[in-house]
């Protein structure tokens, strides 16, 4: 499969800073690929690099084979991006809004007013078309901000922090929309803080800290790199008088957390983990509710790469 998007070497310093440290990936057609890291890992640098914001202090990047400084033109015509901040303009309605993008653009006009009620029609805008943008909610203009980059049908989307801070039915409509381009063909470039939906969108994932790759890989089998992370949770009956010190007596068990009513128990290896909670239980005479093994979650890779726990959205890296 063709490369989108292929990096080597890549760095950026700023004085003694280095904000991002000769990172080599690729990105390959038609995936949606994830870019993980907590705030100032070089997240946000690398796509200004990649648009042509940022000029690069050393290293290569190509856009569907066009370097993004020798061929700056032809790599920006492939691309379409959506920073975390909309740059929507709020005097101008929705359906204004996305013909000044195709304008920009260079789409036709019939070819861009057609796209332009297509996307708002998938956006669930159709209604509010011709209502001025100041006056929407940030749900509305982030998914205005989306429609924009999409006017000229990019072959590669950018998008930076799509839903941060957004409402939940904002969310589920940007996610199924980027979902829906993906299928049609666009490469989409992720960045995000939200783990939960790298782990739902994403073919492939790369974690980055401190201006450094420390993994590339889909997100089931980063999630097989950390055996550590495997856990039972379990739930004892209301009255019963358990711990997490007792429970981490059994053998086999490494930490044991409290999660609201249950217990979240650690262990390199379940059933030996098991076998000690219902041998605990039946000693001491206390009756499980409910309990259920665990294997390790995307943002159990993270914190174990990075040391780091996942902060919430916010502030440009």
């Amino acid at each position: 499969m063709p490369s989108a998007v292929e990096l080597s070497g890549l760095t950026k310093r700023y004085g003694e800073i280095v904000a991002v440290d000769h990172i080599s990936f690729e990105v390959k057609e038609g995936e949606i690929f994830g870019f993980l890291g907590p705030n100032g890992a070089g997240k946000t640098t690398t796509i200004s690099m990649l648009t042509g914001l940022v000029t690069p202090t050393e290293g290569t990047a190509k856009i569907f084979g066009h370097d993004i400084r020798k061929e700056a033109k032809e790599a920006k015509r492939c691309v379409g991006i959506v920073w975390e901040e909309s740059n929507v303009y709020p005097e101008l309605s929705a359906l204004e809004n996305l013909n000044f993008a195709g304008e920009i653009y260079h789409v036709v006009k019939r070819q861009r007013e057609a796209k332009a009620l297509e996307l708002l029609e998938k956006f669930g805008l159709s209604e509010r078309k011709d209502g001025k943008v100041g006056g929407f909610s940030k749900g509305m203009k982030r998914r205005i901000a989306i429609s924009m980059a999409l006017i000229n049908s990019p072959r590669l989307l950018f998008l930076d922090e799509p839903t941060a801070g957004l409402d939940v039915q904002s969310n589920i409509v940007i996610r199924e929309a980027v979902k829906e381009e993906n299928r049609k063909g666009t490469t989409v470039f992720l960045t995000t803080h939200n783990i939960e939906e790298a782990n739902q969108m994403c073919h492939r994932i790369a974690i980055i800290n401190h201006g450094k790759i420390i993994a590339i890989d889909r997100p089931e089998n980063l999630r097989r790199t950390i055996k550590s992370a495997q856990s039972v949770q379990v739930s004892f009956e209301e009255d019963a008088e358990t711990g997490e010190a007792e429970l981490g007596k059994i053998p086999s068990v490494r930490r044991v957390i409290k999660e609201g009513h249950r217990f979240r128990l650690f262990t390199e290896d379940p059933p030996a983990a098991l076998e000690g909670i219902w041998d605990y239980a039946r000693s001491h005479g206390i009756r499980i509710l409910e309990i259920n093994t665990l294997g390790p979650t995307l943002e159990d890779v993270f914190i174990n790469l990075t040391g780091t726990a996942q902060a919430g959205a916010g502030g440009r890296s």
